[in-house]
């Protein structure tokens, strides 16, 4: 079972910093206060947001409106991701101990939903979802019995299986995914990722065959009780980064980002100050946020501050982000 640390570190709210000038995002009302940690940029008109009690947001205007979609009867559940294949197609994930855990996926916009999964493993804690493609996908617990625990979809979602666990190495003590803001999780061609923290080391998990099977690395990001890697971004399987730091510590200046060329993790040579939790690729840059403010890089080496507006989570499509965060603070540029 989850450590009470770790599931504060998971559910935990964290304040956001007040910001006199929001310059990089433009605001999208979306008429809720609830905290989005989901999020699913389709493009430039279309994204997904999900967050506490039970809300799923959806906009196809560019974010000038957002319909309220969220399952019914759920307004006791964290819906802490979710994944979009187009304007009615998507797949919320909610997250928490045993029958908490669960997955919702629409093809009508949110109309109607099906509950396609629900835990019934006590010792069970999901956190991410993603999508290699429309069929294929994963969702991922904390360790289960020593090993982080993986479900797998070739069907876009209908239904789930829980993989072989010996192919997942052992986790370390203290080990667990944050679910901070859905990006514990990502893919790219047949290759996937899972950003760890808690313990001694800060870890990611790689998988080169889909999902069967993963190999683990040291990632030199802080890592503890509430520190580790928050969040994985791949552009392509041979290029990828990772960010995170201490969500206790927020505006903590040691550097919490680390670059992957397909050999290995290194440390970036500078790094955004503060913890982050959510990165993204815009185009060949990156883009960062977390409650302290987002940064930008154009090519992953040197950062700039953006804004200093508190965000969750960032997902970008083309050229256009969008980002997602306390009291339904929705923006996109």
């Amino acid at each position: 079972m989850r450590s009470i640390a770790a599931a504060l570190a998971a559910l935990l709210v964290l304040p956001g910093v007040a910001s006199a000038t929001d310059t990089y995002w433009e605001l999208k009302p979306t008429g809720t206060d609830a905290r989005l940690r989901g999020l699913s940029a389709v493009s430039g008109q279309v994204a997904w947001a999900s967050g506490s009690k039970g809300t799923v947001l959806r906009t196809t205007d560019a974010g000038r409106t957002w319909e309220s979609v969220g399952p019914p009867g759920t307004e006791a559940l964290e819906f802490r991701d979710i994944e979009a294949f187009d304007a009615r197609n998507a797949v919320a994930l909610s997250i928490g101990e045993g029958e908490s855990s669960r997955i919702y996926r629409t093809s009508d916009g949110g109309r109607n939903w099906q509950e396609e999964f629900r835990n019934t493993d006590p010792k069970a804690f999901y956190d991410c979802v993603a999508f290699f493609d429309r069929f294929r996908g994963l969702a991922l617990s904390d360790p289960v019995d020593g090993r982080f625990r993986v479900l797998r979809t070739w069907d876009g979602g209908r239904s789930w299986h829980v993989n072989d666990p010996k192919g997942m190495p052992d986790a370390l003590p203290g080990e667990f995914a944050f679910a901070a803001s859905g990006q514990c999780v990502t893919t790219s061609g047949n290759h996937a990722w899972i950003a760890t923290g808690g313990g001694a080391k800060a870890r990611v998990l790689e998988s080169r065959d889909g999902g069967r099977s993963w190999k683990a690395s040291e990632v030199p990001l802080p890592s503890g009780e509430a520190a580790g890697v928050f969040a994985v971004a791949f552009k392509t399987p041979w290029r990828g980064v990772a960010i995170g730091g201490d969500y206790l510590k927020p505006t903590d200046p040691t550097p919490a980002f680390a670059t992957n060329d397909g050999r290995g993790w290194k440390a970036g040579k500078q790094a955004p100050v503060g913890y982050r939790s959510g990165i993204a690729y815009r185009g060949d840059g990156l883009v960062a946020v977390g409650p302290s403010g987002t940064d930008t890089s154009r090519d992953g080496k040197t950062w700039e501050v953006a804004d200093t507006g508190s965000f969750d989570t960032v997902d970008c499509v083309g050229r256009t982000c969008w980002a997602a965060g306390e009291k339904g603070r929705v923006g996109r540029t």
